[in-house]
């Protein structure tokens, strides 16, 4: 897909240097935060909003894709498992009659998709008052204490002054799923998330170790 939004992508990041109030939509989902959330919700095959290199699933897609165009419901019937978006908040913007940015059109076809079948977690802002924000989601996890989040690896600072530990802000996790029997609403710190991908983590690198050592012998 050509489009405006995409071309500015491109720009951005073939830039000899970069300023933080450019990064705009690419702040990237830590890893630990990921896995706690996919120890929680998942587990998650498909991930809907990447630029392809900060992916978190073998199958994603990028803004070219335009996950608004797709059937999330039918891929997850492929993958068998549930997909996980960090999504863009930048405003609403169409190709050729067709939304690729704008929370209120994601929201909208997350619902649409839920109702076709399949669960779809999302980790956004905990801004209630917003007009996109999910109510009809069948589950809203808040996240006591702040998000932080990561620079794209194509970020180069221009400067000093463009070297910040992270974007933080107030989360919580959206699960958009028919089947759901549980609570509407729940709470979980954000210390414990952080803990449960750290655990899944720790796992994956001793069973990787494991295997280079039978390979080994």
């Amino acid at each position: 897909m050509s489009n405006k939004y995409c071309q500015e992508l491109v720009e951005l990041r073939n830039k000899p240097a970069h300023e933080l109030k450019e990064v705009g939509d690419q702040w990237r989902t830590p890893d630990n935060i990921f896995w706690g959330i996919n120890t929680l919700f998942g587990p998650f095959v498909l991930d809907l909003f990447t630029d392809g290199d900060n992916a978190k699933c073998a199958a994603y897609y990028t803004a070219e894709d335009n996950a608004l165009a797709r059937d999330w419901s039918e891929r997850l019937a492929e993958l068998k498992g549930a997909a996980f978006g960090n999504p863009p908040y930048s405003r609403a913007s169409q190709h050729e009659g067709q939304y690729i940015t704008g929370m209120r059109y994601i929201m909208k076809h997350a619902s649409a998709m839920r109702d076709k079948g399949g669960r779809y977690v999302f980790l956004i802002k905990a801004a209630t008052s917003e007009v996109w924000w999910p109510e009809d989601a069948d589950h809203i996890a808040f996240i006591r204490g702040r998000i932080g989040f990561e620079l794209p690896a194509w970020f180069i600072p221009k400067d000093e002054k463009q070297v910040p530990t992270g974007a933080f802000f107030a989360g919580a996790i959206a699960v958009f799923d028919k089947t759901w029997k549980g609570p509407a609403i729940s709470y979980i710190g954000r210390d414990e998330l952080e803990a449960c991908g750290e655990a899944f983590l720790a796992q994956v690198r001793q069973q990787a170790e494991k295997l280079v050592r039978e390979m080994a012998a």
